[in-house]
């Protein structure tokens, strides 16, 4: 797959928790669906200047080569949708009121 055609993830670079979930999720991505990059990457700031530092630090981001913007709690459901292996959580995920928890 071409690397503008992968959704990207920014999460953060220097969280220790962060970049276990990183390496998890990159052993779900079977079929290279996602590129990852560090908030802390110059080309994050360069090519998404619409997300604050602030935005960034707060929650993980999902940039869909298609366009749009997922941050945190969205950003899973999208997840759920995108990589087979997590479809079977996609219903519980949507259902109304399941985030907040």
């Amino acid at each position: 797959m071409k690397q503008d055609a992968q959704d990207l993830v920014i999460y953060d670079g220097h969280c220790n928790f962060c970049c276990r979930q990183i390496d998890h999720l990159r052993r779900l991505d079977g079929r290279n669906r996602l590129r990852f990059v560090s908030l802390h990457d110059p080309e994050v700031a360069t090519n998404y200047p619409d997300l604050s530092f602030e935005q960034l630090m707060e929650q993980m981001w999902l940039i869909p080569a298609a366009g749009g913007r997922y941050g945190g709690a969205d950003a899973v459901r999208y997840l759920s949708r995108t990589l087979p292996v997590l479809w079977p959580l996609a219903p519980l995920l949507h259902f109304p009121g399941t985030m907040p928890l």
